[in-house]
């Protein structure tokens, strides 16, 4: 198990090489990364100059490893790497990095969807907005709650 939450940037393809290194066995590995986008939402279209993630560490750093735990109770994930970024963050810089990887590609991918869905709901995390208009907290989407309901056992 592997989660990290860091201010620096993450080198994707090295994370994939540790991810794979010990899991010979895994005949799939799915990455995904989050990125910043430049505007708020498809209805909205503001520009978005920057974001700032704010977070408690240890808090923080306990609800990701829960959320991990969680998946392996369902997945049989050989390897987990979750990587989330704190600070300010710009249009195009990299959030969070999710690599499960698994004998089989539907609890390969399963895990990593579900991985997002939690982190995006339940991991304390405050991020602010800046735009040309000012700066906002942004609120919860129900959409992402939706999502995440779904995994609801």
């Amino acid at each position: 198990m592997t989660v990290r939450v860091q201010s620096e940037d993450f080198d994707v393809g090295a994370a994939y090489e540790e991810a794979v290194a010990n899991s010979r066995s895994a005949g799939a590995v799915v990455t995904f990364v989050g990125r910043v986008r430049d505007f708020q939402s498809e209805e909205e279209h503001t520009r978005v100059e920057s974001i700032f993630l704010e977070h408690y560490p240890s808090m923080t750093f306990q609800e990701l490893e829960k959320i991990e735990t969680e998946a392996r109770t369902r997945w049989p994930i050989e390897e987990c790497l979750i990587v989330h970024r704190y600070g300010e963050l710009f249009p195009g810089d990299q959030i969070v990095l999710v690599i499960t990887t698994s004998p089989h590609r539907k609890a390969a991918f399963e895990s990593a969807q579900f991985l997002m869905d939690w982190l995006k709901t339940r991991a304390p995390f405050w991020k602010k907005e800046r735009t040309p208009d000012g700066s906002r907290w942004v609120d919860a989407k129900e959409s992402d709650d939706e999502a995440a309901d779904r995994w609801s056992r």
